[in-house]
């Protein structure tokens, strides 16, 4: 009779059924894809652009295997590269007939070829690292100077307004250079305006020239502004990168001023650098409300003096066309918040938060300009759409501001998500483009597929011809081991790199000693004179604690892998803490089920093969 507790039979055998349903997916491999994504803010692409879709396809008779929409745009999966290219070429004449100012993004990419109903139970294949499954790769320059004159020009304004509000009178306020030059017509309104400055913006150095104040950023300013316009920059790729549906990207910082850019499964450079580009920033200016102006604009083709020409949305889809003044009153500099909701018609729209000096920029406009016209302009990739241009029927304090109008409840959400996602705090350029085609990747994955294998062979023939069936069980264990590695990295869509197949081939190492001290052990236990089912069961019991010592030290450098390292170190120890973990469940409960559905049947137990048992007496005898 089996003496083997029964929860512990149905606990592997529902861990055998779900390893094997999560590692499914990867044997599928992954099909040739398009993805089309929106290249506006207030464009949607959505299950309703999926018929568009497909009729371009057919028109161009191109074969498709799936389409289907999700939160990052639209997917069309191909048989083939040259179907994929084909329907690339396709989509992009009929969707942006100006090849110059693109509506949409039309992107290579790659889809899981799971069956739909594994995709259902959520059995999805593991992400592949650049190393692995091809992709581009970047590394970008920060220009540091760049994001110290944008802080010198936000500055320059914000001195305007505080001077303004507490009535201290200049002579202008300009920029040069990397100094900000207040003129002042006597030494007293100059004092008062130093003595102001020094309090309200410590950042600024001042000096006295003549009737000016100098101001420059101090050099601990500098310092701060650059780790901070490292990390927005930082930050801002990452939510752009996530919100395309890019798996797995790598964005990090390198050196002082510098982002490596890692995008797995991209490639189509040119496009991952329409992805990295696309960022949103809002402006708010007035429009030029003067009687004849915009028709002359239209009509000569050329704006007026400080004018500029630009297009407001309507609900049809249809532009009018609006005349703005070239200042600029308001930045999202200022915007702390973008939330979606509705105004109080019940209409769609999208709710702005200032900071402070935004609040009260926005304030002394409006309370300044009220039966005027003010509009809120996003740009995107240096292109400016007005999303409502309302008239100003009252002072808007409070630092909240509701964008609504011509918007349905998706675009609201769109945009909100834009705004939140903000612009680059520094300009940057590439400075070193990497492509890694799949055919290399392809080759990695194989190379790292046959070291598994036959380090794995290996394993298995040793343990088999020196523990017999016992060395069978602990390779039979050992498959299930990498079976349960495989579908929690599957379950948790980890990142699969080079490193991290050379953690499976430690972990299989490491899996089999355990199995190795559990075969020893019961071996001992035999020479001891134990019955063999009495040795089988001290066995695991005794080898228990060697086994969770050995293990617990690896887990906790492979933690400290995980916590201090980066890039391919990390992905190194994810695999191996996840092995660990998976190794000891299988050596000690996984073997040990299959040797009691082999031998716990049995009411007496003469022997078990697990190799010759070398005994003392018997050494003892023959000398």
């Amino acid at each position: 009779m089996n003496r083997y507790p029964l929860w512990k039979h149905i606990i592997v055998a529902l861990a055998l059924i779900v390893g094997f349903f999560y590692t499914l997916p990867n044997f599928f491999g992954k099909d040739q894809a398009v993805q089309i994504s929106p290249n506006r803010a207030t464009l949607k692409v959505d299950a309703s652009t999926v018929p568009r879709i497909e009729s371009i396809l057919q028109d161009a008779g191109i074969e498709f295997n799936n389409i289907f929409a999700d939160p990052n745009g639209i997917r069309v999966s191909f048989a083939s590269v040259d179907r994929q290219m084909l329907a690339r070429s396709a989509l992009e004449k009929a969707l942006n007939p100006d090849a110059e100012n693109p509506d949409y993004v039309v992107a290579l990419n790659l889809l899981s070829a799971s069956p739909a109903w594994l995709t259902n139970m959520g059995a999805l294949p593991m992400y592949l690292g650049l190393d692995l499954q091809g992709g581009v790769h970047f590394l970008m320059q920060v220009d540091m100077q760049g994001a110290e004159l944008q802080r010198l020009d936000s500055i320059a304004t914000e001195l305007r307004v505080m001077l303004r509000d507490r009535n201290i009178r200049h002579s202008g306020i300009n920029r040069t250079d990397k100094t900000i030059v207040i003129a002042f017509r006597d030494d007293d309104t100059r004092q008062q305006a130093s003595a102001l400055i020094n309090r309200e913006i410590p950042d600024l150095a001042l000096t006295v020239t003549e009737d000016d104040l100098v101001a420059s950023l101090r050099p601990e300013a500098v310092a701060d502004l650059a780790k901070y316009a490292l990390q927005q920059n930082i930050n801002t790729l990452d939510r752009r990168v996530n919100e395309l549906g890019v798996a797995e990207p790598v964005i990090a910082q390198q050196g002082a001023s510098r982002i490596v850019v890692q995008l797995p499964g991209v490639q189509d450079p040119a496009r991952a650098k329409d992805i990295l580009g696309r960022t949103a920033t809002l402006e708010v200016r007035m429009v030029e409300d003067t009687p004849g102006m915009l028709d002359n604009a239209l009509t000569t083709g050329i704006a007026p003096f400080e004018t500029e020409l630009f297009f407001e949305r309507v609900r049809d889809g249809d532009e009018i066309p609006i005349l703005l003044k070239r200042q600029v009153v308001l930045t999202g500099e200022h915007l702390t918040d973008a939330r979606p909701g509705f105004d109080e018609n019940g209409q769609p729209a999208v709710h702005l938060t200032f900071n402070p000096t935004g609040s009260r920029i926005f304030r002394d406009v409006s309370r300044e300009n009220i039966g005027k016209r003010m509009a809120i302009l996003l740009f995107e990739k240096g292109r400016g759409e007005v999303v409502t241009a309302p008239v100003i029927k009252t002072e808007i304090g409070g630092g909240r501001v509701q964008i609504s109008g011509r918007m349905t409840s998706s675009e609201a959400s769109d945009i909100a998500l834009l705004l939140r996602a903000g612009s680059l705090a520094a300009p940057m350029e590439i400075v070193e483009e990497r492509t890694v085609g799949p055919s290399m990747g392809a080759e990695n994955i194989k190379q790292g597929y046959n070291a598994t294998l036959w380090g794995f062979v290996a394993i298995v023939v040793f343990m088999s011809v020196y523990y017999m069936l016992f060395g069978v069980i602990s390779s039979t264990a050992l498959a299930a081991n990498l079976l349960f590695l495989v579908a929690l990295l599957s379950m948790l869509q980890a990142t699969l790199t080079l490193p991290g197949i050379a953690a499976i081939a430690l972990t299989l190492g490491m899996a089999i000693d355990a199995n190795v001290l559990i075969n020893e052990r019961i071996r001992e236990e035999l020479r001891a004179g134990l019955p063999p089912y009495a040795a089988i069961v001290a066995g695991y019991e005794r080898a228990f604690d060697t086994i969770l010592d050995a293990n617990i030290t690896t887990f906790i450098a492979g933690l400290s892998l995980l916590i201090f390292g980066s890039g391919p170190v990390r992905g190194f120890a994810v695999v191996l803490c996840l092995g660990i973990l998976t190794s000891v469940f299988s050596a000690v409960m996984v073997s040990r089920v299959l040797v009691e559905l082999i031998y716990g049947r049995r009411n007496k137990l003469a022997s078990i093969s697990i190799g010759q048992i070398w005994k003392p007496e018997a050494a003892a005898e023959k000398k």
